[in-house]
């Protein structure tokens, strides 16, 4: 072995991670609304770009006054007030007979409010909170019996045993059969360790599958329908369209903030001493390069939604059930790029179809093996296949998930194991055969 010290030369290609490309495989991945915040922190640092949002328009002074002299007085007032927001707060003093209620109830009263979480349970400590008021503990008990009685019906409960037993009490107070299985048989009535609970009381299954149908209609969260959630809107990063020549894409890129160089900066400032022209033209380098990548970003989407389409034809055209199987390492040979580029263009994008709008990812669905060799079918038409089956068996006699395998074979020639039969039941969140059994 020579282990002597030399100076060898060797030729290597191999590929840097610069800052500037990293940034390129950041802004591919970017989502219309992150890539929007990316370029309006940008323009703080650099100088040089100019940003300007395309969906707000300048101010007219001379228009805009004209505008209202042409205006109705009585023009819909009402909804310029601003929106105020109706908390749970509100909306259970609001149902409270103040008169019959003492200052020190109503203080009780609105503490315990305080103590409910968003789904509307009780989650405080009674002993606690009557030594943090000075009260007693009767008071207390009291003050969350008074929230108990108002709408919606489980308000102030403290697990979810109470919370549907509330509601069969307010619902349904005849029910005595329901009332006592929740009180007495929670766990193994909803275990579906029904034979035992019938035994011991006396009564049929079919019995106890009715109140399991009540329990079905009841609500497990009811403050959750006084919160008012801010809607959100999605806005398609590109949109497919039907025409006489087929089908189209465009991306829509209205979304997205407007960038240009700042010209009479860089002219006044390019040619004052080295140090601040040397920040000028690193601020122009960055800018430049933000430019192309935003140009590449377009690109490589454009490219990866247009395959996607012309893979897809059959689901663009006629709809869900036509989803053919593909993969990202599909998509990324014809292309001729690497499966990771695919991967972060498709990150958190949405496309506009005429059928609706759709996540770029949900067009990748695995191969399914079938009978035929020379065909596949996706996971997509399987989970179809699997709900139509299950909507139509006898519910007396659910079908197994290795009955399901045998259907799939025998009636649309998909060849998968139970073990996946399974998994895409638990995605489609369809329980077990048996727990899924109707009783007559």
């Amino acid at each position: 072995m020579n282990l002597k010290a030399g100076l060898w030369q060797q030729q290597t290609l191999k590929l840097a991670m610069t800052q500037e490309l990293s940034q390129a495989i950041a802004l591919l991945q970017y989502s219309a609304q992150e890539l929007a915040d990316f370029l309006e922190n940008k323009a703080l640092e650099n100088p040089l770009m100019q940003i300007e949002n395309g969906n707000v328009q300048p101010m007219n002074p001379l228009m805009d006054r004209n505008r209202r002299r042409h205006q109705k007085s009585e023009k819909d007032w009402i909804e310029q007030l601003a929106d105020k927001p109706f908390s749970l707060e509100d909306h259970l003093i609001s149902q409270l007979n103040l008169a019959n209620l003492s200052a020190e109830q109503l203080r009780v009263i609105r503490y315990l409010i305080h103590n409910l979480d968003e789904n509307g349970y009780f989650l405080g400590d009674l002993g606690e909170i009557a030594a943090t008021l000075r009260v007693s503990d009767e008071l207390v008990e009291d003050g969350l019996a008074v929230i108990q009685t108002l709408e919606p019906a489980g308000i102030g409960a403290r697990d979810l045993q109470e919370c549907l037993l509330m509601q069969i009490y307010y619902q349904n107070p005849t029910n005595e059969l329901a009332q006592t299985i929740i009180s007495n048989y929670f766990v193994p009535f909803a275990e579906k360790k029904w034979k035992q609970i019938a035994k011991e009381l006396k009564v049929s299954l079919k019995e106890i599958q009715d109140v399991f149908d009540e329990v079905q209609l009841l609500d497990p969260k009811p403050g959750a329908m006084l919160r008012k959630e801010i809607t959100t809107y999605i806005i398609p990063d590109a949109i497919v369209e039907q025409s006489t020549e087929g089908l189209t894409v465009r991306m829509f890129d209205d979304a997205l903030p407007r960038i240009s160089l700042n010209e009479s900066y860089y002219k006044k400032f390019k040619d004052q001493d080295q140090q601040v022209s040397r920040f000028i033209q690193d601020n122009l380098q960055d800018y430049q390069w933000i430019v192309k990548s935003i140009e590449q970003r377009k690109e490589t989407l454009t490219r990866v939604v247009a395959k996607i389409v012309e893979k897809q034809t059959a689901f663009f055209q006629k709809g869900a059930r036509y989803l053919v199987p593909m993969t990202m390492k599909e998509i990324a040979a014809e292309l001729d790029v690497h499966e990771s580029t695919v991967s972060r263009a498709v990150r958190e994008k949405y496309v506009q179809t005429p059928t609706g709008t759709f996540t770029l990812k949900s067009f990748f669905t695995s191969t399914i093996q079938t009978v035929a060799a020379d065909e596949n079918t996706s996971s997509t038409e399987v989970k179809n296949a699997i709900n139509q089956f299950i909507d139509q068996e006898n519910k007396e006699k659910p079908l197994s998930d290795q009955e399901i395998v045998e259907h799939l074979k025998e009636t649309n020639g998909i060849v998968v194991s139970r073990r996946t039969i399974a998994k895409y039941r638990d995605q489609l969140g369809i329980p077990s055969s048996s727990k899924r059994k109707r009783f007559n």
